[in-house]
């Protein structure tokens, strides 16, 4: 169906094209093809359909998407009204570094769908410009040098858009500079985390969110008084279990969890930082995608009295941040060790804020239970329960100490984990954060 789809959309194209140079040469009207697009379970015609692109925008869309495919696509059909060869500027089109054929320009758009009329090429500039896929971040123009036409750049396709359209798969975007951000997965479950019952019950919240707010936003009055993002702020001590939650959220409502990589978005040059963040909003809001900031502080702490020009730029930053925040359309995580080193500003936006606490004694217990291996149990005199009361450790402090008495017992050959080497391993975590044991 995926093929089908595609061979049937470029026929359309073709037909168009043919059209317009019959139109071009033989001084016609350009009668183009009806085109009714029904979902036939190809991602080519859901996309169209979801977004309700019109005729002008469908061609666009295949016009740009043609040369994946048929490298010599255009070629061909203008070789039929022009077998000799030579120029032909109306058209557009420029060479790439690699691709021999030739590649679509804004001037190729204008060309195929207005011809010589001016003002359907003026639409045809606003369709490209700020359109529904260009809006959406999905369609661009390339950049010209100065003093060149603008719609002489050419036409380029999000290259995820392109990789779902033509396979029907999702591409993964790669971790660089130009995407500061990395996918996040846990093979753990919501059984291996604990948590108290406020916490689960304000995380229940977020998913009665994420599951009707489309719902919701169907609503004539309340869509135009809700902006449709949500936006939660995870704070807490190291090792409670912040990002695994944030990972399990994106396991259980099947979204994509990325966390910004902040040594790659924050910068001492103005202005940096603001621009490698972009990227990142961008790709995303058009993505069923999670963001994660974690230890956001360092990006959306408190903004300070203006003493000099590097305060005055911090606080622009700050605001840039706080704008687009609300903006973005899904869902957005902010992970912090300590609220109050948030600004008050980001604080009202939030939907929710939750507290992920040290855990207390039982909670202990839950996790020691938990964390041992399958292979290797603790031997017969080890007490959990003394364990959990007598040291206060979080998660991830559990979770190291097991991990080090289970390496110690696959050294000695032996099937239990002894209660010395717990011990040693609590001192070890003890003196991470300079703390006596009793």
């Amino acid at each position: 169906m995926q093929t089908q789809s595609l061979t049937d959309s470029f026929e359309v194209l073709n037909q168009v094209i043919h059209s317009r140079l019959e139109s071009h040469f033989n001084n016609t009207d350009a009668i183009f093809p009806a085109v009714k697009v029904e979902d036939d379970g190809s991602s080519l015609n859901r996309f169209i359909i979801k977004h309700q692109l019109p005729l002008e925008e469908y061609i666009i869309l295949l016009t740009a998407l043609v040369p994946h495919l048929k490298a010599t696509f255009f070629e061909n059909i203008i070789q039929e009204f022009l077998p000799q060869g030579g120029d032909f500027s109306e058209f557009g089109g420029v060479k790439g570094n690699n691709h021999r054929g030739l590649l679509p320009t804004g001037e190729t758009a204008q060309f195929i769908i207005a011809g010589n009329d001016i003002e359907k090429r003026i639409s045809v500039q606003y369709l490209l410009t700020s359109g529904i896929l260009a809006k959406h971040g999905m369609l661009s123009l390339e950049p010209v040098k100065d003093g060149e036409p603008l719609m002489s750049g050419r036409i380029i396709l999000d290259q995820e858009l392109v990789t779902r359209l033509i396979t029907g798969t999702e591409a993964t975007p790669k971790f660089s500079p130009d995407f500061p951000a990395k996918n996040i997965t846990t093979a753990m479950t919501w059984d291996d985390l604990v948590l108290n019952n406020y916490t689960q019950n304000q995380l229940n919240e977020i998913m009665v969110w994420v599951q009707h707010n489309d719902t919701l936003m169907q609503d004539e009055i309340l869509k135009r008084k809700i902006k449709p993002g949500y936006r939660a702020l995870f704070h807490g001590p190291s090792g409670t279990g912040k990002t695994l939650t944030a990972t399990l959220l994106g396991r259980h409502l099947n979204k994509e969890v990325y966390r910004i990589d902040l040594s790659q978005v924050v910068s001492k040059y103005i202005g940096e930082t603001e621009k490698n963040l972009e990227k990142v909003f961008v790709k995303a809001e058009n993505k069923n995608w999670i963001l994660f900031f974690d230890e956001a502080d360092a990006l959306f702490g408190k903004r300070t009295n203006v003493q000099n020009s590097h305060d005055r730029y911090a606080n622009q930053e700050v605001s840039y941040l706080l704008q687009r925040i609300e903006d973005f359309p899904g869902l957005l995580i902010l992970a912090s060790n300590l609220k109050s080193n948030m600004d008050d500003a980001f604080l009202r936006r939030f939907h929710t804020i939750i507290h992920f606490a040290i855990p207390n004694a039982f909670e202990r217990l839950k996790l020691w239970e938990k964390a041992f291996p399958a292979s290797y149990k603790p031997e017969p005199d080890i007490n959990l329960r003394e364990l959990a009361d007598k040291y206060e450790l979080n998660g991830a402090a559990i979770l190291n100490i097991i991990h080090y008495a289970a390496l110690q017992s696959i050294s000695r050959n032996d099937k239990y984990i002894r209660n010395d080497d717990l011990v040693e391993a609590i001192r070890k975590e003890y003196r991470k954060e300079e703390r006596t044991m009793a």
